[in-house]
């Protein structure tokens, strides 16, 4: 995790106080929070309990951030040639695994790439169970690829920057907040239940890369 030179002192007396990072997030869909896995990728290190690299692309911890790339151009041409062509690794694609059914998952997440796709980048809160992709002007929540597609114009997230993302998912409710514009979608086929991974996919030949990862299984109140 990088921060610049300026934050630095106020990084260090937050960190100082037990659960501080914690107590500033204040869940809108559930009651409390209960930390499920954190990182800051300081270690250097993939953990491989938690993360799936997928399509063989190419993932490694940098200064404190986790990057993703394509996969070798000597897999995409055997894979091009194979009866799976679509899944050769042009894009970065890796799973965040172990989410509970109802959780809360806050990051900081960057896709570089020259221009959008259509349909991409995107998360998918279970394996194309809820699809939220970006775009220009809008960002689509899909559920199960064509039961239902919600469209709207903010949160935007565009490409080439830096942005700080929470998702907050329980049934029935996704609240998606992206630099703390939020949305709450809704709809009766929202479920995660038996689908317990976040996918993060790019651009083709773009990059994605993720730092100060926190996921928490969302409490209901009584």
């Amino acid at each position: 995790m990088k921060f610049p030179a300026y934050l630095t002192l106020s990084w260090f007396l937050l960190a100082s106080l037990p659960h501080a990072a914690d107590a500033t997030y204040q869940p809108q869909l559930f009651k409390s929070l209960k930390l499920v896995y954190e990182d800051t990728f300081d270690a250097g290190t993939i953990n491989a309990d938690f993360w799936e690299v997928r399509q063989n692309t190419t993932w490694v911890v940098k200064d404190g951030v986790l990057h993703g790339s394509e996969s070798s151009k000597e897999f995409q041409a055997k894979k091009k040639a194979s009866d799976d062509p679509s899944h050769a690794g042009l894009k970065p694609v890796m799973w965040l695994k172990k989410v509970p059914e109802n959780f809360v998952c806050s990051m900081r997440v960057r896709y570089d790439a020259k221009s959008y796709q259509k349909g991409f980048p995107l998360f998918d809160l279970g394996h194309h169970i809820h699809t939220i992709s970006f775009g220009e002007k809008a960002t689509t929540l899909a559920i199960k690829k064509n039961v239902e597609s919600l469209r709207v114009e903010k949160p935007i997230f565009t490409l080439n920057e830096w942005h700080d993302v929470v998702i907050e998912v329980r049934k029935g409710a996704i609240l998606l907040q992206i630099d703390g514009v939020k949305h709450v979608f809704e709809s009766k086929n929202i479920d995660m239940t038996g689908h317990a991974q976040i996918d993060f996919k790019a651009v083709d030949f773009g990059t994605c890369q993720i730092d100060s990862i926190k996921l928490w299984e969302g409490i209901a109140g009584s």
